[in-house]
């Protein structure tokens, strides 16, 4: 038996049938934004009667997380080393250390002088990024050039009226 080819054919034929083919895209939007919109109400329905019932639980972990660690510091010394095993858990306490940097830029940038002075540079993170905006502003050859591709395309899109079909209703 010999091989047909198939030519791909469009399905539609008129703009009509575009416009008709947008009205049902926003029509079948506009369900799932119900469906979605109904699930979201079950959703927070049940998070806020799970959030109710494990409340009592979370205040009674919390109340007896604060009674643990009032005893637990007031008995300090008679932990050996810095954990205290238990039958049912264990406890005890270990050194955290932070580093707090100003937020104000000024006062960021006379650390990063004081580390650079204090050749320390190994505190400081330097980020290197190609702007692609700001390159992409340049000559086509220009950007070649430098080892970068200029990419041209027509991109398709289309975008319904929902918002008509919302006052139809």
């Amino acid at each position: 038996m010999a091989r047909t080819r198939i030519k791909n054919q469009p399905v539609l034929k008129s703009w009509a049938e575009v416009d008709a083919a947008l009205r049902e895209i926003a029509e079948r939007e506009l369900m799932i934004e119900e469906i979605e919109g109904e699930m979201n109400k079950q959703i927070n329905g049940i998070k806020i009667s799970s959030e109710l019932e494990a409340k009592p639980h979370q205040d009674r972990i919390s109340k007896l997380g604060n009674d643990i660690k009032e005893f637990v510091t007031e008995h300090k010394d008679e932990i050996d080393g810095k954990t205290k095993i238990l039958n049912f858990g264990k406890t005890g306490f270990r050194l955290s250390t932070s580093i707090s940097i100003p937020r104000a830029k000024d006062k960021v940038a006379a650390i990063i002088k004081s580390l650079k002075i204090r050749k320390m540079t190994d505190c400081i993170i330097v980020e290197e990024k190609v702007n692609k905006e700001v390159l992409k502003k340049y000559s086509e050859d220009d950007i070649i050039k430098v080892g970068a591709k200029l990419k041209k395309e027509d991109v398709f899109w289309y975008e319904t009226a929902r918002e008509k079909l919302k006052v139809a209703k």
